[in-house]
């Protein structure tokens, strides 16, 4: 994928509403993806669950980038997404808003420059920065003892 042009994807339509994704390298093997029931067979994510995945995945990397730049040795992170639905004027389906909760390993005080840290990785994701412009997105990062380490939601006013 080049870092600042296009990438390709291709669906292959298998049955119903199944799809195997091919991502154009063949060390990535083909993902399958299907609606939930009763629509689809629930064969694989939906495009809605992987659209709250790509958030939450972007937002793990770049914490995990950001953390070791500065020499943390985060350990294993575990990331919690949420995707609220809601319905629109027309009554049709959308994502409202997703929340994203990064679960560090340690505990803060064993997080080197972490006010650095925090204050900068939510900019390099790349996903989360691009679906903003649409679907709000609140990030929370919580350390080992379930302190609540970074919530802008709060910061700025906004739900939590």
């Amino acid at each position: 994928m080049d870092s600042e042009g296009e990438f390709r994807i291709e669906l292959r339509h298998e049955a119903d509403y199944r799809f195997a994704v091919h991502f154009g390298n063949p060390r990535i093997p083909p993902l399958i993806t299907d609606e939930g029931a009763p629509v689809g067979a629930d064969a694989g994510p939906s495009p809605t669950q992987l659209l709250a995945t790509a958030v939450a995945n972007c937002l793990a990397a770049s914490l995990l980038f950001a953390m070791r730049k500065y020499k943390n040795e985060p350990g294993p992170l575990r990331v919690v997404a949420t995707a609220r639905l809601v319905r629109n004027e027309q009554r049709r389906l959308r994502i409202g808003r997703i929340g994203v909760d990064l679960h560090l390993a340690i505990a803060q005080a064993q997080v080197q420059m972490l006010d650095r840290i925090l204050a900068q990785f939510e900019d390099f994701c790349v996903v989360t920065q691009s679906v903003r412009a649409a679907i709000p997105v609140d990030v929370r990062v919580i350390d080992s003892a379930q302190t609540v380490l970074w919530n802008p939601a709060i910061v700025a006013g906004g739900p939590a």
